[in-house]
């Protein structure tokens, strides 16, 4: 069964019409739901914020705004597979908040803004905090698989999973917005998605797309299983319990690649590094 939101304006309004409430009842005063915070600074601005103290280290690090060296990037923990496999794992979440130089990282946060707040602003923030995560994770386990000798930096791993959320969610109508909104909203999403990956398959040397389609496509599966098992905020023992198998899925991913390349599994410094 697939439940939708309904909003308690939308309630009070369809039993007006039914007649089963006096016309001149109060009309509570809410705010949208799609608008609803939970304080005063959102999880959005953390992980922005985040990111420009991390770009502010590495440049003072580098003495370079425009373009960081592979070895600083590197230090500061981008996700490079002989290293990540070998037992510091850690590198597939401190990736996300490492960029290139300032194009990069001007662009990011420019999509992580405008899609990190719709996200939060409909998911809420431990939801969203979820999927930025999970589908960040699974953007560098991408990368892993298209090309382990690589190394990647960057938080469009995580922005694309969240347009996977967002357009799974869209498609299968979880939440009570105005079609019209949904439609503008899901085709601009599409787009989004579409043209970056055709850009990036076509002229980006230096974009890594197999990170954006691990976290596009850890974010459609994602958007499709809370949309389907547990769309209501007060769903949220079945939230955890999907983010749990989600987490377990790619812990397997992560172990089958090492078992793959004959590496021991192992948590610590990787031998391979001077």
């Amino acid at each position: 069964m697939t439940w939708k939101k309904i909003c308690q304006w939308c309630v009070q309004h369809e039993a007006a019409q039914r007649g089963e409430e006096v016309e001149d009842a109060a009309q509570p005063v809410m705010r949208t739901p799609w608008a609803r915070s939970e304080s005063s600074i959102s999880l959005t601005q953390i992980l922005f914020g985040a990111n420009i103290a991390v770009f502010l280290a590495m440049a003072l690090a580098s003495g370079s705004l425009i373009d960081f060296p592979g070895q600083i990037t590197v230090n500061f923990g981008a996700n490079v597979g002989p290293y990540t496999l070998t037992g510091e794992w850690w590198r597939l979440v401190s990736y996300m908040f490492l960029h290139a130089g300032l194009v990069h990282i001007a662009f990011n946060m420019w999509c992580l803004w405008d899609l990190g707040a719709l996200c939060e602003s409909l998911y809420g923030r431990w939801t969203y905090a979820a999927i930025y995560l999970l589908t960040g994770i699974g953007g560098g386990l991408g990368s892993i698989i298209w090309n382990p000798s690589a190394f990647t930096v960057g938080a469009s791993g995580a922005i694309f999973g969240l347009a996977g959320a967002l357009i799974t969610s869209f498609y299968l109508g979880e939440f009570s917005l105005p079609r019209v909104a949904i439609q503008g909203t899901l085709r601009s999403l599409l787009f989004f998605a579409g043209f970056n990956l055709f850009f990036g398959g076509m002229f980006g040397g230096g974009i890594d797309n197999a990170c954006h389609v691990g976290g596009l496509v850890s974010g459609l599966a994602f958007g499709a299983a809370i949309a389907k098992l547990a769309p209501h905020p007060e769903h949220g023992q079945r939230r955890v319990a999907i983010f749990v198998i989600a987490a377990l899925f790619l812990a397997g991913c992560a172990f089958g690649l090492a078992h793959h390349y004959g590496v021991p599994l192992r948590l610590g410094r990787s031998p391979y590094r001077p």
